[in-house]
């Protein structure tokens, strides 16, 4: 069973490490959706030759997120933008001018960090 979207997630994060033949085999595959007898008479290589292809790219982009984890990173980030701007929402619901100042501020900020 194919887990493409940890796969995918992980490939638009490292993809570009890959090499032209392993960025191929994985977009037809994962993103074309693609068999591995399709991607072979596209690519020119047998069919082993793209199961292997495919195997080394899931394996290295495995192991950059492991060292690098970018993508965790970005999952935490995003969680904590989302707490950040509930409670700014909250705040800015009260009364007090500063308060609400305080909470454009902070609603601002987290915008400027998403985009």
């Amino acid at each position: 069973m194919k887990d493409s979207v940890n796969m995918t997630l992980l490939y638009d994060y490292y993809g570009q490490l890959l090499t032209d033949k392993q960025r191929e085999c994985f977009d037809l595959y994962y993103n074309q959706d693609y068999s591995l007898a399709e991607i072979a008479a596209e690519v020119g290589i047998s069919r082993q030759g793209v199961h292997d292809s495919i195997a080394r790219a899931e394996t290295m982009l495995r192991h950059m997120e492991e060292k690098l984890g970018c993508r965790c990173r970005e999952e935490q980030l995003q969680k904590a933008l989302a707490v950040i701007c509930e409670a700014a929402g909250q705040l800015s619901q009260f009364d007090d001018v500063k308060t609400r100042s305080l909470a454009g501020d902070i609603l601002r900020a987290a915008d400027t960090i998403k985009e």
